[in-house]
Parts: C-alpha cells; sequence; structure tokens
C-alpha cells in the first residue's frame, strides 16, 4: 500500500463516521495533508452542514497553502444546501487534490475536477475507487436511479421459519440479534412491513438507538387497524401507508384517509401492478421524500415481492438454531417462488459471521 492509498484509507474510515446521518448525502472525509503530515481532517455530518471538504481547510486555515487534500468523492462546484467546494479548495492555495470516485451526481459528475484543473490544481481520481464505491453503494444508487437503495431483513430458525403455525414469533433470534437489528434500523432513513405484521405483531418498528426511521406500511386495501401502536406516543416519527389507488373509490377507505390525514399519517395512493402496488412507482415516490435508505422487515410476501420483482439490493438473514417445522408455519420468502433452481436469486460477496448464537448471512443480490 503506497502512501496515498494510507491516506486515503484514513479518509474512508472518516466518512464512514457520517454513516446514518448524512442521508441523502454521501459519506465524505478529506484531509489535509502537508509534507507527509495530516495537518486537518473532517467529515461530512449531515445535510445542510458544511462538507468535509471546506471543514478540514476551515481547521486548515493558512497551513493548507501548498498542501495536498485527499477526499473520497469528488468536490462539488455547484451551490447546493452549501456553497462549492471547489471555491474553497482554490481559495485555500491547495496545489493537489487526490479523490477516490467522481461524483456520479449528474450536477457534478466530473464539473468539480476540471474546475479546479482550469485552475492549476492538479487532481487525481481513482485511489481506493472500489472501497470508495462499496461505501456509499446507497447514494449512487440514489442518485443515479432516483430509487432508494433497499436492504431486506429477516430472523428466521434453522428452517426457515418466522413464526410456527399458531403464528407464535417472539423471539426466534437472540437478544444480540435484536440489538443487532436495532442499530440497523438507526441507519436506515425508512423501516418497510406490510400490513400482515402489524395486524399479526403490532409492532413499534422504533431503534433503540437515538434515530427513529420513517415507517411504512404496504397496505392495499387500507386494512391496517388504526390503533397501531405504530402510531401512538410510543412510537414517534412520520409514518406512511400506502395503498392502492383504486382502493379510494370505496367511500369508508375514503374517510379513513381522512382520518389519517388528520392525525399527520401520510397515505400514499399507489398504481397497481398485477393488482398489487406498483413497487417500482412507490421507491421512486419515496426517493422525492428524500429515502435512500430502505430497510424492508417483512413478512414473507412483501419480501417476496422485493425480491420477485428485482428491488431488493441486499440481504440480512439472521438464523437462529432452532428447528420449528410445519406445513402451516410461515416461511421468511413467500409469493410464487422460482419454478427452477436456475431462476432462484442470487447473491455475491457473502459474508458469514456470528451474532450472538445466531448466524447471520448477507450478501449483495446479483442483478
Amino acid at each position: 500500500m503506497n502512501k496515498h492509498e494510507v491516506f486515503m484509507k484514513k479518509v474512508l474510515g472518516l466518512a464512514e463516521k457520517g454513516r446514518g446521518t448524512t442521508s441523502p448525502n454521501p459519506m465524505v472525509g478529506a484531509l489535509v495533508v502537508k509534507n507527509g503530515k495530516i495537518i486537518a481532517s473532517a467529515y461530512h455530518r449531515r445535510p445542510g452542514g458544511l462538507h468535509a471538504e471546506a471543514i478540514a481547510l476551515k481547521r486548515a486555515g493558512g497551513r493548507a497553502k501548498g498542501a495536498a487534500l485527499y477526499v473520497n468523492l469528488e468536490p462539488c462546484p455547484h451551490t447546493g444546501r452549501t456553497p462549492p467546494c471547489t471555491r474553497a479548495i482554490i481559495k485555500s492555495g491547495i496545489k493537489r487534490v487526490y479523490c477516490s470516485m467522481i461524483d456520479p451526481n449528474p450536477l457534478n459528475n466530473g464539473k468539480g475536477k476540471r474546475e479546479l484543473e482550469k485552475h492549476g490544481i492538479k487532481v487525481k481520481v481513482g485511489i481506493l475507487n472500489k472501497e470508495s464505491a462499496e461505501l456509499n453503494e446507497v447514494f449512487i444508487k440514489y442518485i443515479t436511479k432516483k430509487m432508494p437503495f433497499v436492504t431486506i431483513k429477516a430472523a428466521e430458525s434453522l428452517d426457515g421459519k418466522i413464526a410456527t403455525k399458531t403464528m407464535d414469533s417472539k423471539w426466534i433470534t437472540s437478544e444480540a440479534a435484536r440489538d443487532y437489528s436495532h442499530r440497523l434500523r438507526s441507519e436506515m432513513d425508512a423501516i418497510l412491513v406490510g400490513v400482515n405484521t402489524i395486524t399479526r405483531d403490532n409492532p413499534i418498528l422504533t431503534s433503540r438507538r437515538n434515530k427513529t426511521p420513517v415507517k411504512i406500511v404496504l397496505d392495499s386495501g387500507l386494512r391496517v387497524p388504526e390503533g397501531a401502536k405504530i402510531f401512538s406516543k410510543e412510537s414517534p416519527g412520520l409514518n406512511i401507508v400506502a395503498i392502492l389507488r383504486k382502493s379510494l373509490k370505496e367511500p369508508h377507505i375514503l374517510k379513513k384517509v381522512e382520518r389519517f390525514n388528520k392525525r399527520g399519517i401520510l397515505v400514499i395512493a399507489c398504481p397497481d401492478k398485477n393488482n398489487r402496488i406498483n413497487l417500482e412507482w412507490l421507491l421512486k415516490e419515496l426517493a422525492e421524500l428524500e429515502i435512500s435508505r430502505l430497510l424492508v422487515e417483512g413478512g414473507g410476501d412483501t419480501i417476496s415481492g422485493f425480491l420477485e420483482q428485482g428491488f431488493a439490493d441486499k440481504v440480512l438473514f439472521f438464523i437462529a438454531p432452532k428447528i420449528i417445522g410445519g406445513r402451516g408455519a410461515v416461511t421468511s420468502v413467500e409469493g410464487k417462488g422460482a419454478e427452477k433452481v436456475s431462476q432462484a436469486v442470487n447473491l455475491k460477496n457473502v459474508k458469514v459471521e456470528m451474532i450472538g448464537t445466531d448466524i447471520l448471512v448477507s450478501g449483495a443480490v446479483v442483478s
């Protein structure tokens, strides 16, 4: 590993500190290096806050003149919620910029590099490019496809059951796995479940951490109970119920929508696809609400919908060392299923680890 890779690895570590707080912005870290020594560092903390480059340069002050700037994403040349980073870099006297990757945002996408070079600053792109792309995989999908990055999470027994034939599901996995899940929720913008999960389990869908994500219920016919815990004081934050647009023809559903709206519950009326909610349309609507990280927690029909229609990006399956059995027991992935093994959903970059007494299998969905 050469010196540029060493510095960039530190940059990526700084950027990682912003996980769960920067959405829908990317995670970005920055170092100001002079004579081989780091003289200032920073990372982007939240949307609307100064970008990592601007903070690092501010901390470096006059010492930045003649120095090098290391950043994992191409500096922005446009004015958004904050001033252009390229302007701050040019003004600081930085002579060289090293970055991992060109910004995929169409507003930038090479313009920042060209702006810096126009002012005599040498720019080198591509240092730890793969690692940088993996770090910001959510942002890359969100900004290029205008859809959230979808992670599916399931907790099941060794034989793939998420509940017994009597619908008992408390608790299949260990406390350690549940704590991991709460940490995962805190990194998300929103959690999505099907209406059956609400009617069966009545969860509050909060995180034990500080951040409470938006809660979304897929509910074609608006069956969700008005007294569900997700609408109570126990579960603060925005609630969204996605229904079928054609269900609004029913007077009782229209009245229920009005009651929900008065309570601050957002009802999104979606077009249908094969008599079910059009997931692609819904995902694009969620992106308009600046939801870039979506966690799908179930149940089996909801999970299968995202997998079968190709809208899942990553999966995490917690597998408990328990065997439930029974034809009537609920499985983690239901729906139509594959007719042939060759049609199964495949994963890549698979990782297997122990979380308490459970096994966590994770991987990216092969598109």
